[in-house]
């Protein structure tokens, strides 16, 4: 699971951005932080995968405190939650290596979207291997395709994967179908799209004692 640390000083949000988190399996421990010094003391004794950090804070703002993360070597990955969306700011903020930026307001899928990203990059990286152009391209460009598939939907698509996110562990098509309220075979047709796109991963289950089945699960 990964840690993630919250930079907010807005409580309210702060809790908001907690909760999203918290509902995705892949992710564990959240610590949260409405002041930029004590979160910044915090990582530099405690290793954290994932930072969400406000721009617009006392004692510094989101720049300074992502300078100073870099500046003391900490390798955490960096979502921007902010109103902050003057170019300078996002070209500044970018040259850093955050790896997301969400402007407030956003939509709860924008955040999910932005949580798949990271832990599509962190498998990547994790598996040492060689990465082909398809794989490239999922990771350092939009993963969702705004146009879908002829007969793919939206929708649909994201009801898949929350069932996935909420779910936890691997899932079969047939239970995904029953967690989601949809036919196995509309389920099968979407999984296919997710594995090509590298958005889920698939393996065959052998602990079942009887016929090995395939089981999915989010990239993490």
């Amino acid at each position: 699971m990964y840690s993630v640390v919250i930079v907010e000083d807005d409580p309210m949000i702060a809790e908001l951005n907690r909760r999203y988190v918290e509902k995705d399996g892949r992710f564990g421990p959240v610590q949260c932080f409405t002041a930029p010094r004590p979160a910044l003391d915090w990582l530099h004794r405690h290793p954290a995968d994932l930072v969400i950090l406000d721009f617009y804070m006392p004692q510094m703002n989101g720049l300074a405190f992502l300078q100073a993360v870099r500046a003391a070597g900490i390798a955490s990955d960096v979502i921007m939650i902010t109103a902050a969306n003057d170019a300078a700011t996002v070209e500044a903020l970018t040259r850093l290596g955050i790896v997301d930026y969400l402007v407030k307001p956003f939509a709860y899928e924008r955040f999910c979207q932005a949580l798949d990203s990271f832990c599509r990059r962190r498998e990547a990286m994790r598996s040492g291997g060689n990465l082909d152009q398809s794989a490239l391209d999922s990771l350092l460009h939009d993963t969702i395709p705004t146009a879908l598939p002829k007969g793919l939907q939206p929708p649909t698509l994201e009801r898949i994967l929350d069932c996935l996110r909420k779910a936890g562990k691997p899932l079969t098509g047939e239970a995904i179908a029953a967690a989601a309220g949809l036919s196995a075979v509309t389920v099968r047709r979407y999984m296919a799209y997710l594995l090509e796109h590298h958005l889920v991963a698939g393996e065959m289950d052998y602990s079942t004692g009887g016929r090995p089945c395939l089981v999915y699960h989010m990239i993490r």
